[in-house]
């Protein structure tokens, strides 16, 4: 079913938001300042190109552990994105997504182009990874969270 939502979802307009990521990703690299966001644009372009059954997840609920791009620094560089480039792909996705919405069966896909949306605006911090592994990566963060309340930390 994810392989037909997928194709489905490439042919009837995924493939223009991954190249519009994409894009983004070659104008960010030829600044050279933005070659961290370029690499970023090109992994998310790529999962434009093929949502279902992968999930964009904050890497702290992965690992269980804060790096650079989930502390401050990972907010200093969300907010660069936002104004340079996120806004802009959020809006090109809202669009998409009112679009898939006039049928009914776009709306699993205007549902993807808002989780997108919502991934330009604040991509640093995030990975892809498959549903499952996202799955066991929240139970996990979930089960922590409980442990640690009840040590009393």
């Amino acid at each position: 079913m994810r392989a037909i939502g997928n194709f489905l979802w490439f042919v009837l307009g995924g493939v223009l938001m991954g190249l519009m990521w994409w894009l983004a990703g070659v104008i960010a690299a030829i600044t050279i300042v933005g070659l961290p966001w370029a690499r970023a644009c090109f992994v998310i372009g790529q999962f434009t190109f093929l949502p279902f059954g992968r999930e964009a997840i904050n890497r702290r609920e992965l690992s269980g552990r804060d790096d650079i791009g989930t502390g401050p620094f990972g907010v200093v560089g969300n907010i660069l994105w936002f104004v340079f480039g996120g806004l802009w792909l959020a809006i090109g996705h809202l669009c998409s997504a009112l679009c898939c919405f006039i049928t009914i069966i776009g709306i699993p896909f205007g549902i993807q182009h808002l989780k997108l949306a919502g991934i330009a605006l604040w991509p640093v911090g995030k990975t892809i990874v498959s549903l499952d592994v996202a799955a066991v990566a929240r139970r996990v963060d979930a089960e922590s969270t409980v442990v640690g309340r009840r040590a009393g930390r």
